[in-house]
């Protein structure tokens, strides 16, 4: 299990480093990434972000698959990651693209759809990120399950961040955007058929 979760961490930890080094090229004037940098930056960690919450999201169908629990450890740590990459994201936009103008961010908060909603499933991994521990699982009890729930509309509000973002070429939002139906998709029908099993299993 220590060497699986070493696994994850490094897969996980791969792109900042590419990314770190190929920013460290930029600057050294080797170039690597492209025309627009600051755009190519903010792009790669916000898809980076909206892949691992959706891997953690097909943890539990995966699990359900394979009859494997073990596959659970994980889902915390991805998630966790997810939100590592949209913090860094967003600092990004804050840093390379409004620069010294930070008080804008709440004009553009305002009057861009695409960050409105991007700031929202940021804000609302916030409370995910924070009660991600043993401790805190122990003290809100039930509550923590449904506090997690949330994970949910975020996965749609990081989809929809990405599609309204994208000006032309819909194609791989759209990918997303069917990953997610499916997971979604996945969980409606096991509740559906937990509960018709529960209904026929009571006595008449």
């Amino acid at each position: 299990m220590i060497a699986a979760k070493a696994l994850v961490h490094v897969l996980a930890l791969t792109p900042a480093a590419i990314l770190a080094w190929q920013i460290r090229e930029e600057l050294a004037g080797r170039g690597g990434l492209g025309a627009d940098p600051v755009a190519e930056i903010e792009h790669r960690l916000g898809l980076w972000a909206l892949r691992l919450l959706l891997i953690a999201l097909a943890v539990t169908p995966l699990r359900q698959l394979s009859g494997q629990p073990v596959l659970l450890r994980f889902r915390r740590l991805l998630g966790l990651y997810a939100f590592f990459y949209a913090s860094l994201h967003l600092a990004a936009y804050l840093i390379l693209d409004l620069k010294q103008y930070w008080a804008q961010i709440f004009e553009e908060i305002a009057k861009r759809p695409y960050i409105t909603v991007g700031f929202a499933a940021w804000l609302l991994l916030v409370p995910l990120a924070l009660t991600s521990t043993q401790g805190m699982m122990r003290r809100l009890g039930r509550h923590w399950g449904r506090l997690h729930k949330l994970v949910y509309p975020i996965a749609v509000l990081a989809v929809l961040h990405f599609w309204w973002l994208v000006k032309s070429d819909i194609r791989e939002p759209l990918l997303y955007a069917a990953i997610l139906a499916a997971l979604l998709g996945w969980r409606l029908y096991r509740r559906v058929a937990d509960a018709r099993r529960r209904k026929a299993a009571k006595p008449p």
